[in-house]
């Protein structure tokens, strides 16, 4: 891949003079871990079961919102008006108890591996996700043990508007200390990519799910990477791309 030539591409698009990278900005589920199965399982089944068209495609290509953005969003376009509060709590809740049946999800393969490659670069891992389980926090902890800092993590809990508005990802950046050049987005998702993108930042997919690439480079990814394993295989030649 031409790295340099995509990056340079960001650059003049932005005005930046260089890319001066603190800090990487990981989505979650689809990337940190092979969760979206899942999720697209639990959410296409309570939708279904509640009256919606929502297929497991819809759920890869709603991914990043949050759950009750991803219920309103459906609601209006399939009936016209957004759904009550008292619909978004027993939906969100109905599949939150269905996820929870399922085994815990494993890492993505490659990772935790590039994860570490990041931090070994001096660089701080963040995440940024549209989840917000009770367990988040223990899970992250539990599969990245010292890597991800609590005070470096966005969740739905913590923003009004999830992706695709910027807003999770300015968030980051205001958390990290960070300017848009000194960061690079890594997502899954045409929504997170698109979010990464409306917030100044240079995003790479990786598409781990069943869209096509094509998706993701409409949704403005200036990379795109067959797998989270792939990155982490480019990640020395990526970096230093940006140097």
């Amino acid at each position: 891949m031409e790295y340099k030539k995509k990056i340079d591409e960001y650059l003049q698009l932005q005005g930046h003079k260089a890319l001066q990278l603190r800090a990487v900005l990981f989505d979650m589920d689809g990337v940190l871990f092979d969760s979206m199965p899942y999720h697209a399982e639990a959410w296409s089944q309570v939708m279904t079961d509640a009256g919606y068209n929502f297929s497991k495609e819809d759920v890869y290509m709603n991914e990043g919102r949050t759950g009750a953005d991803t219920i309103n969003t459906a609601s209006i376009a399939q009936f016209g008006h957004p759904s009550t509060p008292e619909q978004i709590e027993a939906l969100c809740k109905a599949k939150c108890e269905i996820f929870a049946t399922y085994p815990p999800t494993p890492r993505m393969k490659g990772a935790l591996e590039l994860v570490s490659k990041v931090k070994a670069c001096g660089l701080t891992p963040m995440i940024v996700t549209g989840s917000g389980t009770p367990t988040l926090l223990d899970k992250i902890e539990s599969n990245f043990p010292d890597i991800f800092d609590k005070g470096h993590i966005v969740t739905s809990f913590n923003v009004k508007r999830g992706k695709p508005y910027p807003d999770p990802y300015l968030l980051a950046l205001e958390k990290g200390g960070l300017q848009p050049h000194e960061a690079i987005v890594v997502e899954n998702a045409p929504l997170g990519v698109t979010a990464g993108v409306a917030a100044g930042l240079f995003t790479i997919a990786a598409n781990t799910g069943p869209l096509k690439e094509s998706v993701l480079v409409q949704a403005g990814a200036s990379l795109v990477f067959p797998s989270i394993q792939a990155l982490c295989d480019e990640w020395e030649k990526l970096y230093k791309a940006t140097r």
